[in-house]
């Protein structure tokens, strides 16, 4: 195991970037060099019985190193920011005081700037009749809203997320401030003291796109159309039903769509929000960017990231 230096290293690490450009594997590798535990940033990952679609760490993998923040509540519950940093931070805190590495991991930028940067995440409460009217509106009309008022969130979530989509038009018209602004001053403008964050990603696009259609062909022989099965019975609002992967094969399910037409669905998708992922990233000032295509390994990269986790 390898010594992280204490005094002026990093006391917290961050491993992000899109979808299929290997955060678990690296991860889960510099966790077992440092004795260090895994801290999951996944706004779908925390939901139990999502684990093919939402690619979720194996149980091998979990033996291997410990995760945390993973299948914590059931696909019908809510589940914000704010609570997903309340409950990261009791992860962090625990880990930290046991002497080992927290090791944050995953694809929602949201959820690990949330913890990087100790945002308080004050945005208005909700209000349920204001909802219900959005509600009533078509998914094109409250997101074309939302491209005129608050391009910025417009750009970070799909047009078909519902229920994001109409928190940030929310947000907008309860405060007059758009949720970007509101992200904005919730943040710090330093990242917390001790931590690094790196942002995988691969030179050559076509090669990414090609990893993610590979993983949803693998997600499909892997038993994905069952997965989603499973998840039916819960209402067509509920965060199950917004996933990547899940929206699209319940028309397979319901009889509407064809599988082959579905899948291709999936893989366009997940393509997109590749591009929405490394959107987010490019906007933040402290991150480290690392080619994954400059690497022959996992343990190449393992190398040169372990030397700038003691560096300083």
């Amino acid at each position: 195991m390898e010594e992280i230096q204490k005094a002026d290293g990093a006391k917290i690490i961050a491993i992000a970037g899109p979808t299929a450009v290997g955060k678990t594997a690296l991860s889960i590798e510099l966790a077992k060099r440092t004795g260090g535990e895994i801290v999951c940033c996944d706004s779908m990952q925390i939901y139990r019985g999502m684990d093919i679609g939402t690619a979720k760490p194996t149980q091998k993998e979990r033996e291997q190193v410990a995760h945390h923040m993973l299948d914590i509540l059931s696909p019908d519950e809510a589940f914000s920011c704010a609570d997903f940093a309340a409950e990261a931070e009791k992860c962090i805190s625990d880990i930290l005081s046991r002497g080992r590495l927290p090791i944050l991991c995953g694809g929602t930028g949201l959820y690990i700037e949330s913890v990087l940067y100790k945002g308080n995440y004050l945005s208005p409460d909700s209000d349920e009749s204001l909802r219900r009217r959005l509600a009533e509106r078509s998914a094109q009309e409250n997101y074309s809203e939302l491209m005129r008022v608050d391009p910025e969130s417009a750009a970070s979530v799909h047009p078909n997320n519902v229920k994001r989509v109409i928190r940030a038009l929310e947000i907008y018209m309860l405060s007059g401030k758009t949720k970007t602004e509101w992200d904005r001053e919730d943040q710090r403008s330093h990242m917390r003291s001790g931590a690094k964050l790196f942002v995988l990603y691969c030179r050559d696009r076509d090669e990414l796109y090609r990893r993610i259609d590979e993983r949803v062909d693998v997600m499909m022989k892997s038993g994905l159309l069952d997965e989603v099965k499973s998840l039916m019975p819960f209402s067509s609002g509920s965060t199950a039903a917004q996933a990547i992967g899940y929206k699209e094969l319940a028309g397979v399910l319901l009889g509407t769509k064809d599988l082959c037409e579905a899948v291709e669905e999936v893989k366009k998708a997940s393509r997109n929000y590749a591009k929405r992922q490394l959107s987010w990233w490019r906007r933040n000032k402290d991150a480290i960017w690392v080619d994954t295509l400059s690497y022959k390994s996992v343990g190449d990269m393992a190398d040169v990231l372990m030397s700038q986790i003691n560096a300083d």
